[in-house]
């Protein structure tokens, strides 16, 4: 009597039902409500404010381990004290006004947005040697992918004085503040997966490691040969660079030229 084949696909099946809860932020809402039920159960048990406090803390930092990126470590092993904070219990604010910046974290970075880059700022001067390694003609259009709250456009406006310099975001909330703090680029509010990079020159992205080759792959399909790929400190899968440069604080910055079409 030949095997169920029943049993080797459940495994596969319950991993695809899986999936979808492993997407972030979702891990950090779980790690913090697990150390809210520790810190809640401590204190009903009788155990004093600070101590069910210290060691709810300690359970936070504990599931922050489990995360690969140190960014989002820091953000699971700080969240659940901050959260406590702001609840009101420890202090006389009400216990609802920590929803308010989950609130604004929502509108700010949108659940469509978070296979893609966390909000990270370009540092200062990262682009500054970008003009040598990738030259442009004046007037040349330039696209920031992504461009958060306009710390990449404001690099590349240094680096390219005399370009138009673009913006693209998903987030309404981010591309209006955006829009504000940098009057002289032109920003469009909507997806950088959709929206064409054909009329542009030179593309920037600060991306994600596992999203590289989905950008390389968008470059080569839309870009015209010549023009320019920039990303910050994550470089393309099996791409040879044109240049690289290494930053500050362990920054690199990753020049890629668009090959001809075959």
């Amino acid at each position: 009597m030949s095997a169920s084949p029943i049993l080797p696909i459940a495994p596969k099946r319950l991993a695809a039902g899986i999936a979808p809860l492993m997407r972030w932020p979702l891990p950090a809402l779980f790690s913090w409500g697990a150390a809210w039920a520790a810190f809640l159960f401590l204190s009903r048990a009788g155990l004093g404010l600070l101590a069910a406090l210290l060691l709810a803390s300690a359970v936070g930092a504990s599931l922050a381990l489990l995360h690969s990126a140190r960014w989002r470590r820091i953000m699971v092993a700080l969240g659940f004290p901050l959260s406590v904070l702001m609840s009101g219990q420890l202090t006389a604010m009400p216990a609802w006004t920590w929803l308010l910046p989950l609130a604004l974290l929502a509108l700010a970075y949108p659940s469509r947005s978070w296979g893609d880059a966390p909000l990270f700022p370009t540092p200062r001067n990262a682009l500054a040697s970008l003009r040598e390694l990738a030259p442009l003609p004046e007037g040349a259009r330039l696209l920031d992918a992504g461009c958060g709250l306009g710390h990449g456009l404001r690099e590349l406006r240094r680096a390219y004085p005399q370009a138009r310099i673009e913006g693209i975001e998903w987030s309404g909330l981010l591309a209006l503040a955006v829009a504000w703090r940098c009057r002289w680029a032109k920003i469009h509010r909507g997806d950088m997966w959709a929206q064409s990079w054909r009329p542009y020159a030179l593309v920037y992205v600060f991306q994600r490691p596992e999203t590289m080759a989905r950008v390389w792959a968008k470059a080569c399909s839309e870009l015209s040969p010549s023009a320019w790929l920039v990303s910050l400190d994550f470089a393309v899968p099996e791409q040879k660079p044109r240049a690289t440069l290494a930053l500050p604080r362990g920054h690199s910055l990753w020049i890629y030229q668009i090959p001809a079409k075959q």
